[in-house]
C-alpha cells in the first residue's frame, strides 16, 4: 500500500535512494527547505507501508492573472518502484491541490531529449506549450519543453495553445 503525504524535514535524511538516481535533478538543502516552507502542500512523498520513500514531487504555485498556475519542479520515483503508477499518483495529487488553489494550469519543464518523460507526461494530458532554448546548462546546453495541462478554471484551455516561436530563459515571466 502506498501513502501520499506532505514532505517533512525528517524525509531529507531518508530520500537519498530516490534522489541519487541519475535521472533525478539534485538541489541544495536550502532549496528543499524553501519549498517545504513556502509550498508545503505541493511537496509530497509516496511512502510504502514499510516506511520507505518510493518517490516525491516538489511543486509551487506562481504567476498572476491567467498565468496563475501550479508548477512541477521535480517528480521522481525510485528505480525499484517504477512502472507502478506512482508518478501518475504524485502528479494527480499536485494537480488536485493546484485546482483547489484556483490555478489555471499546471506546467513543467522537461529536456527535449527525455523521450520517456515526454511520453509519460503526454499520457497524463500534458502538451508542449513552447520550447525554451538552452534551459538546461551543463557540458552541453539543452533545450526544454514547457509542457502544460489545463485545470478546471481554464475551461477554454487557452493556457495550452502552443506558442510557435521558441523563447529564451530570460524571456520567461515566472
Amino acid at each position: 500500500m502506498t501513502t501520499l503525504r506532505q514532505f517533512t524535514c525528517d524525509d531529507l535524511f531518508r530520500f537519498n535512494p530516490v534522489t541519487l538516481d541519475p535521472l533525478t535533478e539534485i538541489y541544495g538543502l536550502g532549496f528543499y527547505l524553501q519549498y517545504m516552507a513556502r509550498w508545503p502542500e505541493l511537496f509530497m512523498v509516496a511512502e510504502s507501508s514499510s516506511g520507505d520513500i518510493m518517490g516525491y514531487i516538489m511543486g509551487k504555485s506562481e504567476g498572476v492573472g491567467e498565468n496563475w498556475h501550479g508548477h512541477v519542479t521535480a517528480v521522481t520515483v525510485g528505480p525499484e518502484y517504477r512502472r507502478l503508477g506512482l508518478a501518475r499518483k504524485l502528479m494527480d495529487g499536485l494537480e488536485v491541490i493546484s485546482d483547489k488553489k484556483k490555478c489555471y494550469f499546471v506546467d513543467l519543464f522537461v529536456r527535449v531529449s527525455n523521450k520517456v518523460a515526454l511520453t509519460i507526461y503526454e499520457k497524463l494530458g500534458y502538451t508542449v506549450y513552447r520550447t525554451v532554448l538552452e534551459y538546461y546548462s551543463g557540458e552541453t546546453d539543452e533545450d526544454a519543453y514547457d509542457m502544460r495541462k489545463s485545470l478546471s478554471r481554464d475551461r477554454l484551455q487557452k493556457s495550452m495553445i502552443p506558442l510557435l516561436e521558441p523563447v529564451r530563459i530570460d524571456d520567461l515571466e515566472y
